[in-house]
C-alpha cells in the first residue's frame, strides 16, 4: 500500500563520546523513509535549498522511495540542526538550529500523492500537518510525530490534529507534557481522549509502550544493542519501520501494531549503531528479520 511521509531534510553536525560528524545528512523524512523502505515504496514530500549537498536520488539509489513531491529551492537554504550527545546519550543537546526552509511554505502535495493511503506526519508545527493531511483523498491510517515547542506554543493546533490521526508516536517527555500528567500510563489515557485510536510512547534505552483507546496495551523493551554511538534519527527509524510494516501488510488492527512496533524497535537499534544513515544503509531487511526473531526469544517466557 502507497506510504507518504512529509518531515524534514537537513544538513546535521553531531557530536557524541564517539566522535563527531560534520555536515552529514539528517532530518525526520530522510530517517523515515531510510526504515521504511525495507518494507514498502515510499512517497516522500520536503524541501532543500540550493545549497543542499547531498543528491537524495543517490541516497535511495536501490531503495523504492519516490522523490516526486521534493523541492530543491533555488532561493532558499537548507534545514541546519548541531546537537550534542554527553555521558549516556539519553537526551541530546541542541546546540544550533538553522530552520531556512523550514521557516517557509510548505511543500505542495504532487497530484501522484493524493491516493496515498498511509501517511506519517513526522514532526512540524501541527498547523502545516494539518494543511498537508487535507490534500489527502481518503487515507486509511494517519501518524503523526510533534515535540516539545509545539505542545508548549501550538497546543490548539495539535489538540485539532489529534482529532484527525489514527496513531501518535511521542516521546515519554512529551507525552507527559502534552498530557500534564507525570504518569505515564495515565498521560497515555489522556492523550487518546484527545482523538488517536492509538498512542506510542518511546522510552529510549527502556523501550515502548503502546495503548490503545479500547483498553489494549503493549509493553516492549529496547533491543539490547551492544553498539550505541549516535541516536540521532532513532525515532524516526521507528516510526519509518513501524508504518512501512502495517503499510506492507494493509493491516491497522492490534495484533499488526504489535509486530510493526517490534519491527520499529529493531529499526532504531541500528539507526544508533553509527552516524547519520549508515547504520540503516549498511544492512539489508534479512538483518532486520534476523534481529526480529532474536527479540522474539528475549521475551518469550
Amino acid at each position: 500500500m502507497s506510504l507518504l511521509v512529509t518531515g524534514s531534510i537537513g544538513i546535521d553536525t553531531v557530536k557524541t563520546p564517539y566522535g563527531i560528524s560534520e555536515n552529514c545528512l539528517g532530518g525526520s523524512a530522510v530517517y523515515f523513509s531510510m526504515a521504511a523502505s525495507f518494507f514498502t515504496p515510499v512517497r516522500l514530500i520536503g524541501a532543500v535549498g540550493a545549497d543542499c549537498p547531498f543528491d537524495l536520488a543517490e541516497v535511495f539509489a536501490g531503495k523504492n522511495v519516490d522523490l516526486t513531491g521534493l523541492e530543491v529551492r533555488s532561493l532558499s537554504k537548507t534545514f541546519r540542526w548541531k546537537g550534542s550527545y554527553h555521558d549516556t546519550m539519553s537526551a541530546v543537546i541542541t546546540d544550533k538550529v538553522e530552520l531556512n526552509v523550514l521557516a517557509e511554505a510548505p511543500p505542495t502535495v504532487p497530484d501522484s500523492y493524493k491516493d496515498s493511503e498511509f501517511i506519517f506526519l513526522a514532526n512540524t508545527a501541527p498547523a502545516l500537518q494539518l494543511q498537508l493531511l487535507e490534500q489527502i483523498a481518503d487515507p486509511v491510517f494517519v501518524a503523526a510525530d510533534t515535540m516539545n515547542c509545539w505542545i508548549d506554543s501550538r497546543l490548539n493546533d495539535l489538540k485539532d490534529l489529534l482529532k484527525k490521526i489514527d496513531a501518535l508516536i511521542i516521546n515519554e517527555d512529551e507525552a507527559r507534557m502534552l498530557a500534564a500528567e507525570s504518569n505515564l500510563i495515565k498521560a497515555a489515557e489522556k492523550i487518546l481522549g484527545m482523538g488517536p485510536r492509538i498512542v506510542v510512547i518511546k522510552k529510549g534505552e527502556s523501550g515502548s509502550i503502546m495503548y490503545s483507546n479500547i483498553g489494549e496495551r503493549l509493553l516492549l523493551p529496547a533491543f539490547p544493542a551492544n553498539e550505541v554511538k549516535d541516536p540521532t534519527g532513532a525515532g524516526d527509524s521507528f516510526a519509518g519501520a513501524m508504518i512501512g510494516y502495517l503499510a506492507e501488510n494493509n493491516k491497522t488492527d492490534f495484533e499488526s501494531l504489535k509486530t510493526a512496533l517490534v519491527y520499529g524497535t529493531i529499526a532504531a537499534s541500528f539507526a544508533i549503531a553509527d552516524f547519520s544513515l549508515t547504520g540503516l544503509t549498511s544492512i539489508t531487511r534479512t538483518d532486520i528479520d534476523n534481529r526480529f526473531e532474536i527479540l522474539r526469544k528475549l521475551t518469550q517466557f
